[in-house]
């Protein structure tokens, strides 16, 4: 490593990836930078994601999807070295911004690792299988087979506001998005 090397200061770098090969770059710079055989040259990898519930069936299933669908971050000392090692990996197409790849800029670098750490335990449901005034009908609880219309839809929450006719007045009942069905 050349001397003028050694003071470069780590910054992140946007690695394009080909389609469907992330996870297999990240795991492998990932890799690197636990072994430490590169010390600070490469700090760190990042492949933001997140967790999705949707709704298909009637059934929640909760998948995990890329915020930068052939991205992967990373966190690295630019230098002839680790140009050649990341461009090197397999699936790796390239750095965003071609043979002299500019970092991103600071408050973008934390707002994309702000994201990645707020991610926690949260999920979002993706699809929102109602609308309002939609005509559905209760599965499952006390409610079961009342027919009703949506009123209002929570998406953070999974559930709607379905309007049921109790004793001949219109009454407001929370469900989950899982235990309505649409009236065809």
């Amino acid at each position: 490593m050349a001397a003028s090397e050694k003071n470069v200061e780590p910054k992140w770098y946007v690695v394009h990836t080909y389609s469907g090969q992330e996870a297999k770059v990240f795991d492998y710079l990932n890799g690197l930078v636990e072994s430490g055989e590169y010390g600070d040259l490469i700090k760190s990898v990042l492949m933001p994601t997140r967790d999705v519930v949707q709704v298909k069936n009637g059934k929640k299933i909760k998948t995990t999807r890329r915020d930068y669908p052939s991205y992967v971050l990373v966190e690295m000392a630019l230098t002839k070295e680790t140009m050649h090692i990341v461009t090197d990996a397999a699936g790796v197409s390239g750095f965003v911004g071609g043979q002299k790849p500019q970092p991103i800029r600071e408050e973008e670098a934390r707002r994309i690792l702000g994201q990645a750490a707020d991610k926690g335990a949260r999920s979002q449901i993706s699809e929102v299988p109602f609308e309002i005034g939609d005509a559905v009908k209760i599965k499952e609880g006390p409610f079961k087979d009342f027919d009703g219309v949506v009123d209002k839809v929570y998406p953070e929450k999974g559930k709607v506001n379905v309007m049921v006719s109790v004793f001949g007045r219109s009454t407001p009942v929370e469900v989950d998005f899982v235990h309505v069905a649409p009236i065809s």
